[in-house]
């Protein structure tokens, strides 16, 4: 019958037939691992520091939980949590399901967002959130084999997705896109040469898709907001091209741009039309609504009138001009 050392210590009271075989068993022992063991029986390790609620922070304590790639933790935590601004359940920063907070959620169900109740893992810190995430989805967990297996991280995101983790079909893009960025420093940095045609989905957003318009005033300078797909760079590449010969014809007046890229859910959360151009959903749809500073927004629009062939609506009462393209790109007026 054996015994646990651990029990072995637990119940030691100094009765003669234990320490017999206390100094017993420290007999068998070589010198080399009594040393290992008084070493590591005397040094208590200093506790683990508090995970900073940062990409920085996400990065050290996924690398420290085993996760083979802790740069797509890292992005899932910004993509889940808006860089750490918003949970699910208490220090939830993954979206993580299971009994605890219940919360409403959007989940991408046969082909739409719909807002569904879901329950939420509660956790007591972040720490602990991003070891269940590694533990569960990283590491072979039960009969899963985890995604540590995957040969790079772009692969591992797209495993995420692959074995269930997220509903949005776009979610291994986007956690690409950020790592992308991260990892390469891209986003503080203008391109030196605006005119290149490198304008892509992962662009930084201070880059100037023309002369006068950049990629942040298309999204707000909002993640959420950003392309995914090249077409949609193309289609709002057209559409700043024009914008530019509005600017040119009213003395080169800075825009205003007042909405531009609004992807689902965010499209229907600002009461945005169903199916609206403003999606950017598919290949050669697109919009912009802007005004010019100091102009009138019934001159712009008549201008644009004239001058644009595809959709416009005539926004100005309420503020603004309404430029778009939609497939098959008909000529078409409509009042808000």
């Amino acid at each position: 019958m054996f015994i646990k050392l651990t029990d072995a210590a637990k119940f030691f009271v100094e009765e003669p037939h234990q320490i017999d075989a206390l100094e017993w068993l420290q007999s068998q022992l070589t010198p080399e691992v009594l040393e290992t063991f008084s070493v590591k029986y005397r040094n208590k390790p200093k506790p683990s520091p508090e995970t900073a609620n940062t990409w920085d922070g996400v990065l050290a304590a996924a690398k420290q939980a085993g996760a083979k790639w802790p740069e797509c933790v890292a992005a899932q935590w910004a993509l889940e949590s808006g860089w750490g601004k918003h949970t699910s359940g208490v220090n939830n920063y993954f979206g993580l399901k299971g009994s605890g907070s219940n919360v409403s959620t959007q989940e991408f169900i046969n082909g739409q967002w719909v807002t569904i109740k879901a329950g939420f893992i509660d956790f007591p810190d972040l720490q602990t959130c991003v070891c269940y995430l590694v533990d569960r989805w990283y590491k072979d967990f039960g009969s899963f084999k985890g995604v540590n297996r995957a040969t790079s991280r772009n692969e591992c995101a797209r495993l995420l997705v692959k074995e269930g983790y997220a509903t949005d079909p776009d979610y291994a893009t986007k956690l690409i896109q950020i790592m992308d960025r991260q990892l390469q420093d891209i986003g503080e940095k203008e391109d030196p040469n605006p005119h290149n045609n490198n304008f892509n989905p992962w662009s930084p957003f201070t880059y100037k898709i023309t002369p006068n318009i950049t990629y942040g005033e298309l999204t707000l300078n909002q993640e959420a907001r950003r392309f995914t797909k090249q077409y949609q760079c193309d289609t709002a590449k057209e559409l700043c091209l024009f914008l530019e010969k509005v600017r040119k014809q009213f003395g080169n007046k800075p825009l205003i741009i007042t909405s531009a890229s609004r992807p689902e859910p965010i499209n229907q959360s600002v009461g945005g039309a169903k199916n609206s151009e403003h999606t950017y959903n598919t290949p050669s749809k697109g919009a912009i609504d802007f005004c010019v500073d100091g102009v009138s927004v019934y001159t712009v629009q008549d201008w644009c009138d004239k001058n644009w062939p595809y959709s416009l609506g005539y926004g100005a009462p309420k503020g603004f001009t309404h430029i778009g393209i939609r497939e098959g790109r008909p000529r078409l007026r409509w009042d808000y």
